[in-house]
Protein backbone atom coordinates (compact mmCIF):
# COMPACT_ATOMS: atom_id res chain seq x y z
CA UNK A 1 0.00 0.00 0.00
CA UNK A 2 1.51 3.45 -0.45
CA UNK A 3 1.72 5.12 2.27
CA UNK A 4 2.61 8.50 1.11
CA UNK A 5 -0.32 9.13 -0.90
CA UNK A 6 -3.04 11.12 0.60
CA UNK A 7 -6.55 10.00 1.70
CA UNK A 8 -10.20 11.35 1.72
CA UNK A 9 -9.32 14.29 4.03
CA UNK A 10 -5.96 15.26 2.50
CA UNK A 11 -3.26 14.06 5.04
CA UNK A 12 -1.60 11.16 3.79
CA UNK A 13 -1.80 7.44 5.58
CA UNK A 14 1.27 7.96 8.41
CA UNK A 15 -0.11 11.19 8.88
CA UNK A 16 -3.50 10.02 9.46
CA UNK A 17 -2.10 6.99 11.97
CA UNK A 18 0.26 9.84 13.88
CA UNK A 19 -3.04 12.13 14.37
CA UNK A 20 -5.12 9.20 16.16
CA UNK A 21 -2.09 8.41 18.46
CA UNK A 22 -2.02 12.35 19.42
CA UNK A 23 -5.35 12.53 19.58
CA UNK A 24 -5.22 9.45 22.07
CA UNK A 25 -2.59 10.93 24.00
CA UNK A 26 -4.35 14.57 24.55
CA UNK A 27 -7.46 12.47 25.71
CA UNK A 28 -5.51 10.76 28.42
CA UNK A 29 -6.64 7.41 26.47
CA UNK A 30 -2.69 6.84 26.17
CA UNK A 31 -0.74 8.05 29.43
CA UNK A 32 3.04 8.46 30.26
CA UNK A 33 4.13 5.01 30.20
CA UNK A 34 1.15 3.21 28.25
CA UNK A 35 1.90 0.68 25.80
CA UNK A 36 1.06 1.65 22.23
CA UNK A 37 -1.13 -1.27 20.37
CA UNK A 38 1.00 -3.09 18.31
CA UNK A 39 2.17 -2.72 14.54
CA UNK A 40 -0.17 -5.39 13.64
CA UNK A 41 -3.18 -4.32 15.91
CA UNK A 42 -2.92 -0.88 14.59
CA UNK A 43 -2.89 -1.42 11.29
CA UNK A 44 -5.95 -3.73 11.75
CA UNK A 45 -7.51 -1.11 13.89
CA UNK A 46 -6.93 1.54 11.36
CA UNK A 47 -7.16 -0.46 8.33
CA UNK A 48 -3.81 0.66 6.75
CA UNK A 49 -0.60 -1.66 6.30
CA UNK A 50 1.85 -2.75 8.25
CA UNK A 51 4.60 -0.43 6.70
CA UNK A 52 2.30 2.73 7.18
CA UNK A 53 2.29 2.00 11.04
CA UNK A 54 6.27 1.58 11.05
CA UNK A 55 6.74 4.95 9.68
CA UNK A 56 4.31 6.52 11.66
CA UNK A 57 5.41 5.11 15.09
CA UNK A 58 9.07 6.20 13.66
CA UNK A 59 8.20 9.67 13.20
CA UNK A 60 6.52 10.20 16.74
CA UNK A 61 9.70 8.46 18.26
CA UNK A 62 11.77 11.17 16.60
CA UNK A 63 9.60 13.93 17.52
CA UNK A 64 9.89 12.68 21.37
CA UNK A 65 5.88 11.68 21.52
CA UNK A 66 6.65 8.41 22.14
CA UNK A 67 9.44 6.30 22.98
CA UNK A 68 10.98 2.45 21.52
CA UNK A 69 12.09 0.03 23.10
CA UNK A 70 13.72 -3.26 21.22
CA UNK A 71 12.21 -5.89 22.13
CA UNK A 72 9.20 -4.67 23.86
CA UNK A 73 7.59 -2.16 21.26
CA UNK A 74 6.34 1.50 21.92
CA UNK A 75 5.27 3.09 24.76
CA UNK A 76 4.03 6.92 25.40
CA UNK A 77 6.43 9.45 26.55
CA UNK A 78 7.02 10.48 29.85
CA UNK A 79 6.49 13.55 29.56
CA UNK A 80 2.04 13.95 29.55
CA UNK A 81 1.07 16.22 26.93
CA UNK A 82 -1.16 19.34 28.27
CA UNK A 83 -4.91 18.36 28.04
CA UNK A 84 -6.52 19.22 24.89
CA UNK A 85 -9.80 19.99 25.24
CA UNK A 86 -10.13 20.36 21.32
CA UNK A 87 -8.40 16.65 20.60
CA UNK A 88 -11.03 15.01 22.75
CA UNK A 89 -13.95 12.79 20.86
CA UNK A 90 -14.57 12.94 17.33
CA UNK A 91 -12.38 15.64 14.76
CA UNK A 92 -15.08 17.94 14.03
CA UNK A 93 -15.56 21.30 11.87
CA UNK A 94 -14.36 23.95 14.58
CA UNK A 95 -17.72 25.75 13.73
CA UNK A 96 -19.75 22.72 15.50
CA UNK A 97 -17.52 22.37 18.26
CA UNK A 98 -18.91 22.90 21.55
CA UNK A 99 -16.34 25.47 22.84
CA UNK A 100 -16.92 27.43 19.24
CA UNK A 101 -19.75 29.27 19.81
CA UNK A 102 -18.56 30.53 23.68
CA UNK A 103 -14.97 31.74 22.29
CA UNK A 104 -16.32 33.45 19.36
CA UNK A 105 -19.10 35.02 21.63
CA UNK A 106 -16.49 35.94 24.48
CA UNK A 107 -13.61 37.61 22.02
CA UNK A 108 -16.18 39.44 20.29
CA UNK A 109 -15.48 42.72 19.48
CA UNK A 110 -17.75 45.90 19.70
CA UNK A 111 -19.20 45.56 16.37
CA UNK A 112 -19.87 41.91 16.19
CA UNK A 113 -23.33 40.83 17.22
CA UNK A 114 -23.96 37.88 19.03
CA UNK A 115 -27.17 36.76 18.32
CA UNK A 116 -25.75 32.86 19.34
CA UNK A 117 -23.99 33.84 22.57
CA UNK A 118 -26.22 32.83 25.90
CA UNK A 119 -26.37 35.86 28.11
CA UNK A 120 -27.97 39.21 28.06
CA UNK A 121 -26.80 42.65 26.64
CA UNK A 122 -25.22 44.56 29.38
CA UNK A 123 -28.27 47.31 28.64
CA UNK A 124 -30.32 44.83 29.75
CA UNK A 125 -28.74 44.35 33.06
CA UNK A 126 -29.69 46.50 36.31
CA UNK A 127 -26.97 49.03 35.80
CA UNK A 128 -28.32 51.14 38.94
CA UNK A 129 -29.31 49.00 41.12
CA UNK A 130 -25.47 47.23 41.03
CA UNK A 131 -24.05 50.86 41.29
CA UNK A 132 -25.75 51.30 44.70
CA UNK A 133 -24.92 48.08 45.88
CA UNK A 134 -21.09 48.63 44.87
CA UNK A 135 -21.26 51.83 47.04
CA UNK A 136 -22.74 49.91 49.71
CA UNK A 137 -19.77 47.66 49.60
CA UNK A 138 -17.54 50.16 49.41
CA UNK A 139 -18.64 51.23 52.81
CA UNK A 140 -18.28 47.42 54.18
CA UNK A 141 -15.56 46.97 56.90
CA UNK A 142 -12.26 45.37 56.17
CA UNK A 143 -12.78 41.83 56.39
CA UNK A 144 -15.77 42.27 54.13
CA UNK A 145 -13.52 44.38 51.69
CA UNK A 146 -10.08 42.36 51.80
CA UNK A 147 -10.56 38.96 53.50
CA UNK A 148 -11.48 35.06 52.57
CA UNK A 149 -14.86 34.38 52.60
CA UNK A 150 -15.83 30.92 54.70
CA UNK A 151 -16.17 27.83 52.67
CA UNK A 152 -19.80 27.30 52.14
CA UNK A 153 -20.27 30.94 51.40
CA UNK A 154 -22.16 33.81 52.98
CA UNK A 155 -24.49 32.56 55.73
CA UNK A 156 -27.72 35.22 55.06
CA UNK A 157 -27.25 34.83 51.28
CA UNK A 158 -27.52 31.02 51.66
CA UNK A 159 -30.02 31.69 54.00
CA UNK A 160 -31.62 33.66 51.24
CA UNK A 161 -31.37 30.81 48.73
CA UNK A 162 -33.16 28.29 50.86
CA UNK A 163 -36.32 30.55 51.34
CA UNK A 164 -36.32 31.31 47.49
CA UNK A 165 -35.76 27.93 46.43
CA UNK A 166 -38.98 27.01 49.22
CA UNK A 167 -40.97 29.28 46.46
CA UNK A 168 -40.50 26.52 44.01
CA UNK A 169 -40.76 23.59 46.42
CA UNK A 170 -37.46 22.52 47.38
CA UNK A 171 -36.64 21.93 50.99
CA UNK A 172 -33.20 22.23 51.55
CA UNK A 173 -31.79 23.64 54.76
CA UNK A 174 -29.26 26.83 54.67
CA UNK A 175 -26.29 24.09 55.62
CA UNK A 176 -27.10 21.76 52.30
CA UNK A 177 -26.39 25.18 50.38
CA UNK A 178 -22.68 26.00 49.15
CA UNK A 179 -21.99 29.20 47.13
CA UNK A 180 -20.11 29.18 44.12
CA UNK A 181 -18.10 31.64 41.81
CA UNK A 182 -21.06 30.42 38.98
CA UNK A 183 -22.91 27.34 37.60
CA UNK A 184 -20.14 26.32 35.70
CA UNK A 185 -18.34 25.99 38.82
CA UNK A 186 -20.94 24.16 40.57
CA UNK A 187 -21.08 21.59 37.82
CA UNK A 188 -17.06 21.30 38.21
CA UNK A 189 -17.27 20.52 41.56
CA UNK A 190 -19.94 17.63 41.22
CA UNK A 191 -17.96 16.31 38.63
CA UNK A 192 -15.09 16.48 40.97
CA UNK A 193 -16.94 15.24 44.00
CA UNK A 194 -18.93 12.18 41.94
CA UNK A 195 -16.81 10.79 38.59
CA UNK A 196 -14.21 9.40 37.72
CA UNK A 197 -12.62 9.56 34.14
CA UNK A 198 -14.28 6.60 31.98
CA UNK A 199 -17.57 7.03 34.08
CA UNK A 200 -20.55 7.48 31.78
CA UNK A 201 -22.51 10.35 32.59
CA UNK A 202 -26.22 11.16 30.75
CA UNK A 203 -27.29 14.43 29.09
CA UNK A 204 -29.77 15.88 27.17
CA UNK A 205 -29.45 15.66 22.80
CA UNK A 206 -29.49 18.42 22.56
CA UNK A 207 -28.26 20.14 25.49
CA UNK A 208 -25.73 23.42 26.70
CA UNK A 209 -22.58 22.64 24.54
CA UNK A 210 -20.76 23.74 27.82
CA UNK A 211 -21.97 20.34 29.19
CA UNK A 212 -19.99 18.72 26.50
CA UNK A 213 -16.95 20.55 27.33
CA UNK A 214 -16.90 20.09 31.01
CA UNK A 215 -17.27 16.16 30.92
CA UNK A 216 -14.34 16.28 28.28
CA UNK A 217 -11.88 17.23 30.92
CA UNK A 218 -13.48 15.65 32.99
CA UNK A 219 -12.94 12.74 30.80
CA UNK A 220 -16.56 11.13 31.57
CA UNK A 221 -18.07 8.76 29.03
CA UNK A 222 -21.05 11.03 27.54
CA UNK A 223 -24.48 9.58 26.67
CA UNK A 224 -26.70 11.62 25.00
CA UNK A 225 -30.42 11.31 25.26
CA UNK A 226 -32.90 12.63 22.96
CA UNK A 227 -35.37 15.69 24.43
CA UNK A 228 -38.96 16.30 23.61
CA UNK A 229 -40.76 19.27 24.67
CA UNK A 230 -41.86 17.26 27.57
CA UNK A 231 -38.25 16.06 28.76
CA UNK A 232 -36.17 13.52 27.94
CA UNK A 233 -37.12 10.43 25.79
CA UNK A 234 -37.83 8.09 28.97
CA UNK A 235 -37.84 4.64 26.75
CA UNK A 236 -34.56 5.86 25.22
CA UNK A 237 -33.37 6.94 28.90
CA UNK A 238 -33.92 3.33 30.32
CA UNK A 239 -32.58 1.67 27.46
CA UNK A 240 -29.08 4.13 28.05
CA UNK A 241 -29.42 3.39 32.21
CA UNK A 242 -29.10 -0.22 31.07
CA UNK A 243 -26.58 0.08 28.58
CA UNK A 244 -24.07 2.32 30.07
CA UNK A 245 -24.50 2.16 33.80
CA UNK A 246 -24.32 5.94 34.29
CA UNK A 247 -23.37 8.16 37.50
CA UNK A 248 -24.46 11.09 36.51
CA UNK A 249 -27.29 13.01 34.47
CA UNK A 250 -27.13 16.54 33.52
CA UNK A 251 -29.95 18.47 32.66
CA UNK A 252 -31.93 21.64 33.20
CA UNK A 253 -35.55 20.98 34.29
CA UNK A 254 -37.09 24.60 34.38
CA UNK A 255 -36.46 26.41 31.15
CA UNK A 256 -33.93 23.73 28.83
CA UNK A 257 -31.04 24.69 27.02
CA UNK A 258 -31.44 25.49 24.00
CA UNK A 259 -34.60 23.92 23.63
CA UNK A 260 -36.96 26.36 25.51
CA UNK A 261 -39.10 23.45 26.59
CA UNK A 262 -40.27 22.50 30.08
CA UNK A 263 -40.31 19.62 32.14
CA UNK A 264 -43.89 18.17 31.91
CA UNK A 265 -44.69 16.00 35.86
CA UNK A 266 -45.12 12.66 34.17
CA UNK A 267 -42.07 12.69 32.54
CA UNK A 268 -40.30 13.98 35.62
CA UNK A 269 -41.94 11.29 37.78
CA UNK A 270 -40.76 8.58 35.19
CA UNK A 271 -37.78 9.83 35.35
CA UNK A 272 -37.05 10.08 39.14
CA UNK A 273 -38.52 6.34 39.09
CA UNK A 274 -35.86 5.26 36.92
CA UNK A 275 -32.86 7.29 38.27
CA UNK A 276 -33.82 5.10 41.91
CA UNK A 277 -34.02 1.97 40.35
CA UNK A 278 -30.79 2.45 38.58
CA UNK A 279 -28.81 4.62 41.88
CA UNK A 280 -28.77 7.57 39.37
CA UNK A 281 -27.60 11.12 40.29
CA UNK A 282 -29.59 13.79 38.58
CA UNK A 283 -27.82 17.27 38.62
CA UNK A 284 -30.52 19.87 37.90
CA UNK A 285 -29.01 23.12 36.57
CA UNK A 286 -31.68 25.69 37.59
CA UNK A 287 -30.12 29.23 35.93
CA UNK A 288 -33.06 30.00 33.94
CA UNK A 289 -35.31 29.93 37.12
CA UNK A 290 -36.10 33.58 37.17
CA UNK A 291 -37.31 33.56 33.60
CA UNK A 292 -40.00 31.59 34.15
CA UNK A 293 -43.57 33.07 34.33
CA UNK A 294 -45.08 30.62 36.63
CA UNK A 295 -42.68 27.84 38.09
CA UNK A 296 -41.95 23.99 36.32
CA UNK A 297 -42.00 20.91 37.88
CA UNK A 298 -38.47 20.69 39.60
CA UNK A 299 -36.73 17.52 40.03
CA UNK A 300 -35.59 18.51 43.36
CA UNK A 301 -38.48 19.63 44.68
CA UNK A 302 -40.02 15.97 43.91
CA UNK A 303 -37.09 14.07 45.36
CA UNK A 304 -36.61 16.23 48.32
CA UNK A 305 -32.90 16.47 47.43
CA UNK A 306 -31.86 12.79 48.04
CA UNK A 307 -30.33 11.77 44.46
CA UNK A 308 -31.22 15.27 42.95
CA UNK A 309 -28.63 18.35 43.63
CA UNK A 310 -29.64 21.52 42.46
CA UNK A 311 -27.71 24.38 41.04
CA UNK A 312 -27.84 28.07 40.01
CA UNK A 313 -26.43 31.55 39.35
CA UNK A 314 -26.75 35.24 38.87
CA UNK A 315 -24.75 35.84 35.81
CA UNK A 316 -27.78 35.41 33.60
CA UNK A 317 -30.13 37.89 35.49
CA UNK A 318 -27.68 40.07 37.09
CA UNK A 319 -24.50 40.43 35.97
CA UNK A 320 -21.77 38.20 33.95
CA UNK A 321 -18.98 40.06 35.92
CA UNK A 322 -20.61 39.23 39.88
CA UNK A 323 -19.75 35.42 39.77
CA UNK A 324 -22.20 34.41 42.41
CA UNK A 325 -23.68 30.53 41.71
CA UNK A 326 -24.57 27.96 44.51
CA UNK A 327 -25.39 24.11 44.77
CA UNK A 328 -27.83 22.85 46.78
CA UNK A 329 -26.91 19.40 47.97
CA UNK A 330 -27.97 16.12 50.28
CA UNK A 331 -26.66 16.83 53.75
CA UNK A 332 -24.05 14.02 53.94
CA UNK A 333 -22.23 15.36 51.06
CA UNK A 334 -21.60 18.91 52.35
CA UNK A 335 -17.99 18.05 54.53
CA UNK A 336 -16.66 16.58 50.84
CA UNK A 337 -18.18 19.28 48.66
CA UNK A 338 -16.65 21.57 51.26
CA UNK A 339 -12.59 20.20 51.49
CA UNK A 340 -12.96 19.99 47.38
CA UNK A 341 -13.54 23.42 47.64
CA UNK A 342 -10.84 24.06 49.58
CA UNK A 343 -8.58 22.52 47.49
CA UNK A 344 -9.79 23.76 44.41
CA UNK A 345 -10.66 27.58 45.06
CA UNK A 346 -9.58 27.80 48.60
CA UNK A 347 -12.45 30.44 50.21
CA UNK A 348 -15.52 31.96 49.00
CA UNK A 349 -15.60 35.36 46.60
CA UNK A 350 -17.41 37.35 50.02
CA UNK A 351 -17.40 40.86 47.99
CA UNK A 352 -19.52 38.98 44.41
CA UNK A 353 -21.79 37.62 47.73
CA UNK A 354 -22.36 41.14 49.26
CA UNK A 355 -23.49 42.47 46.40
CA UNK A 356 -25.92 39.76 45.53
CA UNK A 357 -27.37 39.90 48.66
CA UNK A 358 -28.04 43.33 48.79
CA UNK A 359 -29.92 43.57 45.69
CA UNK A 360 -31.82 40.53 46.49
CA UNK A 361 -32.71 41.88 49.96
CA UNK A 362 -33.63 45.67 49.02
CA UNK A 363 -36.24 44.79 46.40
CA UNK A 364 -34.35 45.71 43.09
CA UNK A 365 -33.71 42.37 42.03
CA UNK A 366 -37.13 41.53 41.94
CA UNK A 367 -38.71 44.53 39.98
CA UNK A 368 -35.42 43.62 37.62
CA UNK A 369 -36.92 40.38 36.65
CA UNK A 370 -40.28 41.11 36.14
CA UNK A 371 -39.01 43.72 33.75
CA UNK A 372 -36.98 41.49 31.90
CA UNK A 373 -39.71 38.37 31.53
CA UNK A 374 -42.15 40.96 30.44
CA UNK A 375 -39.27 42.48 27.83
CA UNK A 376 -38.41 39.04 26.75
CA UNK A 377 -41.91 38.11 25.95
CA UNK A 378 -41.76 40.74 23.49
CA UNK A 379 -38.34 40.05 21.79
CA UNK A 380 -39.54 36.29 21.63
CA UNK A 381 -42.61 37.03 19.77
CA UNK A 382 -40.65 39.73 17.34
CA UNK A 383 -37.79 37.47 16.87
CA UNK A 384 -39.90 34.62 16.02
CA UNK A 385 -41.67 36.51 13.52
CA UNK A 386 -39.26 38.04 11.93
CA UNK A 387 -37.55 34.08 11.78
CA UNK A 388 -40.97 32.70 10.35
CA UNK A 389 -40.98 34.93 7.66
CA UNK A 390 -37.73 33.95 6.56
CA UNK A 391 -38.83 30.12 6.79
CA UNK A 392 -36.96 29.27 10.03
CA UNK A 393 -39.32 27.34 12.42
CA UNK A 394 -39.32 27.74 16.16
CA UNK A 395 -39.02 24.13 17.15
CA UNK A 396 -41.66 25.49 20.40
CA UNK A 397 -43.76 28.15 20.10
CA UNK A 398 -43.41 31.11 22.23
CA UNK A 399 -41.11 29.15 24.76
CA UNK A 400 -40.03 30.80 28.33
CA UNK A 401 -36.35 32.82 28.73
CA UNK A 402 -34.37 34.27 26.22
CA UNK A 403 -34.16 30.94 23.67
CA UNK A 404 -35.42 30.12 20.42
CA UNK A 405 -34.24 26.68 19.05
CA UNK A 406 -35.46 26.80 15.29
CA UNK A 407 -35.45 24.26 12.20
CA UNK A 408 -33.58 26.02 9.27
CA UNK A 409 -35.40 25.37 5.59
CA UNK A 410 -34.86 22.23 3.85
CA UNK A 411 -31.27 21.79 2.34
CA UNK A 412 -29.36 23.93 4.71
CA UNK A 413 -26.76 23.73 7.05
CA UNK A 414 -26.35 25.60 10.23
CA UNK A 415 -22.86 25.52 10.54
CA UNK A 416 -22.89 26.59 7.20
CA UNK A 417 -24.94 29.25 7.82
CA UNK A 418 -22.91 30.15 10.68
CA UNK A 419 -19.74 30.15 8.96
CA UNK A 420 -21.26 32.77 5.93
CA UNK A 421 -22.55 34.85 8.93
CA UNK A 422 -19.13 34.97 10.78
CA UNK A 423 -17.73 36.63 8.33
CA UNK A 424 -20.31 39.18 8.21
CA UNK A 425 -19.32 39.84 12.47
CA UNK A 426 -22.46 38.12 13.19
CA UNK A 427 -22.16 35.04 16.08
CA UNK A 428 -24.46 32.21 15.30
CA UNK A 429 -25.02 29.53 17.62
CA UNK A 430 -25.25 25.98 15.05
CA UNK A 431 -27.43 23.30 16.20
CA UNK A 432 -24.91 20.53 16.29
CA UNK A 433 -22.80 22.22 18.87
CA UNK A 434 -25.37 21.20 21.46
CA UNK A 435 -25.96 17.88 19.47
CA UNK A 436 -23.51 14.71 20.91
CA UNK A 437 -24.76 12.45 18.09
CA UNK A 438 -24.50 15.83 15.45
CA UNK A 439 -28.48 15.20 14.27
CA UNK A 440 -29.00 18.87 14.74
CA UNK A 441 -27.57 19.95 11.32
CA UNK A 442 -30.58 21.92 10.33
CA UNK A 443 -31.53 23.66 13.87
CA UNK A 444 -30.03 27.08 15.88
CA UNK A 445 -30.24 28.69 18.80
CA UNK A 446 -31.18 32.02 18.47
CA UNK A 447 -30.96 34.73 21.54
CA UNK A 448 -33.88 37.08 21.02
CA UNK A 449 -32.18 39.76 24.01
CA UNK A 450 -29.65 40.00 20.96
CA UNK A 451 -31.76 40.01 17.97
CA UNK A 452 -32.71 43.78 18.23
CA UNK A 453 -30.04 44.79 15.46
CA UNK A 454 -31.60 44.98 11.58
CA UNK A 455 -28.26 43.51 10.36
CA UNK A 456 -28.54 40.39 12.23
CA UNK A 457 -31.43 39.54 10.05
CA UNK A 458 -29.89 41.03 6.44
CA UNK A 459 -26.81 38.99 7.60
CA UNK A 460 -28.39 36.03 8.23
CA UNK A 461 -30.95 36.05 5.10
CA UNK A 462 -27.61 36.55 3.02
CA UNK A 463 -25.68 33.59 4.57
CA UNK A 464 -29.00 30.97 4.06
CA UNK A 465 -29.10 32.11 1.07
CA UNK A 466 -25.41 31.29 0.52
CA UNK A 467 -25.81 27.85 1.81
CA UNK A 468 -28.79 26.78 -0.61
CA UNK A 469 -26.42 28.04 -3.54
CA UNK A 470 -23.87 25.74 -2.10
CA UNK A 471 -26.13 22.77 -1.76
CA UNK A 472 -27.63 23.20 -4.97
Amino acid sequence: MDTSGPNAGGATLVETVMAAIRQRIAARTLTPGARLPSIRAMAKSMQVSKSTVVEAYERLAAEGTIRSRPGSGFYAAGQLAPLSLAEIGPRLDRAVDPLWVSRQSLEAGEDMLKPGCGWLPASWMPQAALRRALRTAARADDVTLADYGTPLGLPPLRQLLARRMAGHGVEAAPDQVMLTDCGTQAIDLLCRFLIEPGDAVLVDDPCYFNFHALLRAHQAKVVGVPYTPSGPDIEIFAEALAEHRPRLYITNSGIHNPTGAILSPVTAHRLLKLADQADLTIVEDDIFADFEHSPAPRLAAFDGLQRVVQIGSFSKTLSASVRCGFIAAPPDWMEGLTDLKIATTFGGTRLSAELVLTLLKDGSYRKHVEQLRTRLSRAMAETAGRLKAMGIAPWIDQPAGMFLWCRLPDGIDAAEVARHALSDNVVLAPGNAFSLSHTAGRFMRFNVAQCADERIFTVLERAVAASRRKAA
